[in-house]
Parts: structure tokens; C-alpha cells; sequence
């Protein structure tokens, strides 16, 4: 009779501070990207799908609206900059009402319980992070900096590692060795942009994105209620937290 094989051991680096994406990650806004963009894409007989949103997450506004109407070849009608506007419009009445997605409350309270340093690297500006965030203003509070897309130190979006290195820096006694950095996206151009910059990272992807985006991360998960902390070094949750 065979004996059953070993499980897999997983070396994983000493973690030490948490970088975490936002939209799609903490707060569920992607829906809201999607839903006015297919309304936009109506307007020229055209529809909207995931593989063209996975080369549009995590990127600045500009860059993505490029993508945008050049991808699904509109670019003649409707420039980049004409898309931000008409696309502005519409998400400044849906931000307000963004949500937390399951178990960032908990995993943010944990951390800061625990005093595990963790910051914010998003590649939303400014005013976007303000709308997104004005219900959960006391979590975002927690947060020791953040680091927004029109940062005058992020000169790329991603999957350029500049958010995530500033991030890196602004750590107390930082900059923090990225070898000791995990960091928590939803996008595969985040996943990119976190091992440009020698981080480890945890993935939770729209279930609606392809499997093949899943590769480069280090770990997959379904949502951030399936991170288990001891697997990375950090203090277990206690039992009742939520």
C-alpha cells in the first residue's frame, strides 16, 4: 500500500508590513468602473468584457482610458480625455456609496490590533479616494500613510512598482526591504506591479477574471476572509474577531 505523500512545504519570506490596493481589494468600486463603461461602450454598439478590464486595473485614469477606447475601437469618436469626462460624471454619483468587501474590516483591524505597520497604494487620485472612502473614513484612518495614483512620486501606474516603492519609504525608519513587504491586490497588473517591486503578494481576483492572470501571485485567495495570517509569520486572528 502507498504511504501517502508529504504535504508541500511553502517557504515563505519573514513578513513584517502590509501594503494593500484598494478598489476591488478593500472596497468593492470595480462594479462601478464596469457598469459605466458598458453604459459608454452602448453608445458605439460595443460591449465590455473582462479581458479588456484586466488591462485596464490598477492603471492610472489616462492610461487606461487610452486602452480603453483604442481597444474596442471608438478612438476615432471618442478620445481618451472625452471618456474621463463622460465616465466622471457617472462615478462621482456611484463612489459615495462604496462598500468594504468581505473581511477587509476585520484583516485592518487585526493588523493595527497587532501592531503590523500597513499602508495604502492605490492608483486612484485624490479626489476619487475621497468620494470612495467618506463612509469608512475611521478603517482608512488606521492606515500608518497612503499613497495615491497622482502622488507626485508615482511617475508610472501600474504594473510599474512606483506606488508600492513609495509605499516601501514611507514606512517608519523605512525604507522597508521589500523582501519583507506582503502586499494584497485584486489586479493582475497590481500582482505585477508588487514583484516589479520584490514584494510577495496575496491575490484576490474578481472570480470573473480569467485563471491564467493567477500565475504570477504568490498566493491565491477567494476573498480576504481566507487569509490566514500564521501562514505568513503575522499573529493568528483570536477567536470572536470579525
Amino acid at each position: 500500500m502507498a504511504s501517502p505523500a508529504a504535504p508541500v512545504s511553502v517557504h515563505r519570506p519573514t513578513i513584517t508590513h502590509i501594503i494593500f490596493d484598494m478598489d476591488g481589494l478593500l472596497l468593492d468600486t470595480e462594479k462601478f468602473y464596469t457598469e459605466v463603461q458598458e453604459i459608454i461602450l452602448a453608445r458605439y454598439n460595443k460591449s465590455f468584457d473582462w479581458s479588456l478590464k484586466a488591462k485596464m486595473m490598477g492603471k492610472k485614469a489616462i492610461e487606461s482610458a487610452r486602452i480603453f477606447v483604442e481597444e474596442t475601437g471608438i478612438s476615432d469618436s471618442l478620445s481618451a480625455e472625452d471618456f474621463l469626462v463622460q465616465r466622471e460624471e457617472m462615478l462621482q454619483k456611484l463612489f459615495p456609496s462604496s462598500e468594504l468587501m468581505p473581511g477587509a474590516s476585520r484583516l485592518i483591524k487585526h493588523l493595527h490590533a497587532k501592531g503590523i505597520p500597513f499602508a495604502l497604494a492605490t492608483g486612484s487620485h485624490r479626489r476619487h479616494f475621497v468620494l470612495k472612502t467618506q463612509r469608512h473614513g475611521e478603517l482608512f484612518k488606521l492606515m500608518h500613510h497612503i499613497v495615491l495614483g497622482d502622488d507626485p512620486e508615482v511617475k508610472k501606474g501600474k504594473p510599474a512598482p512606483d506606488v508600492f516603492l513609495a509605499a516601501a519609504g514611507r514606512f517608519e525608519g523605512g525604507p522597508v526591504d521589500s523582501h519583507k513587504i506582503l502586499v494584497f491586490e485584486d489586479a493582475p497588473l497590481g500582482v505585477l506591479a508588487a514583484k516589479n517591486a520584490g514584494m510577495s503578494v496575496v491575490m484576490v481576483p474578481d472570480p470573473q477574471l480569467d485563471n491564467s492572470h493567477h500565475d504570477a501571485a504568490d498566493q491565491v485567495l477567494s476573498s480576504l476572509l481566507d487569509f490566514n495570517p500564521s501562514e505568513w509569520g503575522l499573529p493568528p486572528f483570536e477567536d470572536g474577531e470579525s
